[in-house]
């Protein structure tokens, strides 16, 4: 099989979900020689944002995108040795968590896989996260964009301490937020960069926004 055909089966496994199938391909090129950016950047990376695609035309959803998602990880398990010691150009490096007092991370990891899926590299805080630990980690791991999520009304009150303490401390990046209760409003009130309604529109407006950086 050539390269090209290898990235197209990759980006239709992806798309498919087919975890066994993305490993194989990612197996197999690595054995033909192939980069493992290129396996990356033709292949896995083009597969999710055609799954982004789909999303947000109501074509895909939750579980189509989740189940893509660890298809894609499975070849960057693969990929990783590799990967580790001649990365692949990142869009950019992200800090992502759910504010302090909130427990839920569906959503949050949703957005987590369509950050990597679109090319940045990831840094997830998990849950419960205060604004001292978004702020530790965006200095600790030079992160160019930090992204909170929250999911109660009680909560989001908790993302203006987290974007206060981020420009008190000079951040220079961009400040993203989203969950079910939060509003573009809501963000412009409490100085956030970027408000996304959903997974896919976080990547892509994330994107734009460092692009356009």
């Amino acid at each position: 099989m050539s390269a090209e055909e290898i990235f197209e089966k990759l980006k239709k496994s992806v798309i498919g979900g087919k975890r066994k199938d993305v490993a194989a391909l990612c197996t197999e090129g690595k054995g033909a020689g192939i980069a493992g950016k290129d396996l990356l950047t033709k292949g896995l990376l083009p597969g999710m944002e055609e799954v982004g695609r789909r999303f947000r035309c109501e074509e895909f959803y939750i579980p189509e995108v989740l189940v893509a998602a660890r298809a894609m990880h499975a070849g960057l398990e693969i990929l990783r040795d590799e990967l580790e010691k001649q990365p692949a150009a990142q869009v950019g490096k992200v800090v992502i968590g759910t504010v302090e007092g909130d427990l839920h991370d569906i959503g949050k990891n949703l957005v987590a896989m369509m950050f990597t899926g679109a090319g940045f590299e990831v840094v997830d805080l998990g849950i419960d996260v205060p604004a001292n630990r978004f702020v530790e980690a965006a200095k600790e791991r030079g992160a160019q964009a930090v992204a909170m999520s929250a999911l109660l009304t009680t909560t989001m009150v908790n993302m203006e301490k987290v974007v206060a303490e981020l420009r008190k401390a000079q951040f220079k990046g961009k400040i993203i937020i989203g969950g079910a209760p939060v509003t573009k409003e809501f963000a412009d009130k409490i100085g956030a960069d970027l408000y996304a309604a959903d997974a896919s529109e976080g990547a892509e407006s994330l994107r734009a926004a460092m692009a356009a950086a």
